[in-house]
């Protein structure tokens, strides 16, 4: 497939020139006002594009802040004590065709009587903002008909996520873009999908490891899976004793049940032995890729100069193997920009629960001390030990050599990077651990000053102020602000 071509949105994108977005759900635009938000947003932080969470089941993108989390200081002093989620426009279901399930379903029943892009569009272009739509890859366990789109474990059950090879979940995809690109005056949509194989998830390489369920919870192994890898000559039996093999591994290293020869060599031994557990990791991320692929060329067919991009799960700050599979210089071929989450500050808590999972299982041999100093080098990071990086969470450092790879990785493309900063994400606690002092310092004003300005540094031609505006106090938006004031640029 040929480069993505420029497209006229960011065409003016010059050396004193940035985009600075922001993810946003539709409550906050109901709790506040489209024109009061819109007017703090470009006021605090200079804001010219606005990602709002047009379709997501996730109250991680959408919705008020997380419970049980501190309100920013504006909006509704209160939690979402039934968020539902869904598309937060108007379905149209003349778009979708052998889906499996009723697209109109689709419809969040959240704010029936607001339709977010169609108030948010024309308010946004009047101020000479721009929009781009925020896809999440996720629907919910209780969705009618969902058992059609799962995934399935190797043990055959259901699970919550949806297969990425299953056709009546790509048609609802395709569906989907061609509703929002046809019914609304959008600048493009940007796909939001946090998920890796088998493989991966087995062993815990991610972060939050240790608490994602039995590994033989993995996905994913249902019908068009299996058909597709038949194609392609990998023998599903093999596929399945080699994750029965590794779920065994993993089950007794989270028992502290060391193996005779020790964690890594036994690790080796197993890929030596079963390659396929490899090999169904990278068809894993291979048929993600098609999805993007799709989503990309239905985008363009219906409006070339509408921009498609790839968030970039945060996970690619953590594990090698999640990071050789984002190969940056690859997802260019089909997308107009990359979303690099490089969110700083609940990155330490975060990097230590994914330390805290793979040193039980392929380097259990390896103290957790040492081993995050073994990431750190193997990830070209400097930053904080493991006893201390729960509560200075990740430097601004961090922030500049992430967005500095991801410039390097594709140069020679027309795609442009934006890292995704941390502005007042909220720490998990999942991701404390156990220790009282553990909680992570709350970011100032001045701290994410710094993180954007080395963003800046590295030469990106924006960012995404990120998760969602309802997390975000406006002292920290203003540290966006400053940044941008003090570094000259035009938005």
């Amino acid at each position: 497939m040929a480069a993505a071509t420029a497209s006229p949105l960011l065409a003016n994108v010059g050396d004193r020139s940035k985009h600075i977005g922001i993810q946003i759900g539709a409550v906050s635009f109901l709790d506040e006002g489209i024109e009061q938000v819109l007017d703090i947003l470009q006021e605090r932080a200079r804001v010219n594009v606005i990602f709002p969470a047009v379709f997501s089941y996730s109250n991680g993108t959408a919705g008020r802040q997380l419970p049980g989390h501190p309100f920013p200081g504006h909006g509704k002093t209160e939690y979402d004590s039934n968020f539902r989620g869904g598309n937060f426009s108007r379905v149209h279901p003349q778009y979708y065709k052998d889906t499996g399930i009723d697209p109109s379903l689709t419809q969040a029943p959240d704010y029936p009587d607001f339709d977010l892009l169609a108030a948010l569009v024309p308010a946004a272009r009047k101020r000479g903002m721009k929009t781009i739509g925020l896809v999440q890859d996720h629907f919910p366990e209780r969705f009618p008909s969902i058992d059609k789109l799962q995934e399935r474990d190797f043990n055959g059950q259901r699970a919550e996520t949806v297969c990425k090879n299953n056709p009546y979940y790509r048609n609802f995809l395709a569906g989907l873009v061609e509703d929002l690109l046809r019914s609304y005056d959008v600048d493009g949509l940007m796909v939001v999908c946090e998920h890796q194989g088998a493989f991966s998830n087995t062993v815990g390489s991610r972060l939050r490891g240790k608490a994602r369920g039995k590994p033989g919870s993995r996905t994913c192994f249902c019908q068009f899976c299996r058909q597709k890898a038949e194609k392609l000559g990998i023998r599903f039996d093999r596929v399945l004793t080699a994750f029965q093999q590794l779920e065994k591994f993993v089950n007794a290293g989270r028992w502290s049940q060391r193996p005779a020869d020790g964690y890594y060599v036994a690790f080796w031994r197993l890929l030596l032995r079963y390659p396929e557990l490899l090999r169904w990791e990278h068809f894993f991320h291979e048929s993600v890729r098609e999805v993007y692929q799709l989503m990309h060329q239905r985008v363009k067919s219906i409006r070339p100069e509408a921009m498609f991009g790839i968030h970039v799960w945060h996970n690619a700050s953590m594990s090698p193997i999640y990071r050789a599979e984002q190969d940056f210089a690859e997802l260019a071929r089909f997308a107009d920009f990359l979303k690099v989450a490089v969110y700083h500050n609940c990155g330490g808590p975060r990097i230590a629960s994914y330390i805290d999972s793979v040193s039980q299982t392929l380097y259990g041999d390896v103290p957790p001390e040492e081993l995050l100093q073994f990431h750190y080098r193997v990830l070209n990071y400097s930053e904080a030990p493991y006893d201390q990086v729960r509560q200075k969470g990740l430097s601004a450092d961090y922030v500049y050599r992430e967005s500095r790879r991801a410039m390097g990785a594709t140069r020679g493309s027309s795609t442009l990077i934006f890292p995704g900063i941390d502005v007042d994400i909220p720490v998990r606690e999942a991701d404390l651990g156990s220790a009282e002092s553990s909680k992570a310092a709350l970011a100032t004003r001045a701290s994410i000053r710094d993180v954007v300005r080395h963003a800046f540094r590295a030469g990106v031609t924006g960012i995404v102020i990120s998760r969602k505006y309802s997390e975000m106090r406006l002292e920290s938006l203003s540290g966006v602000g400053d940044a941008v004031k003090e570094s000259g640029l035009k938005t």
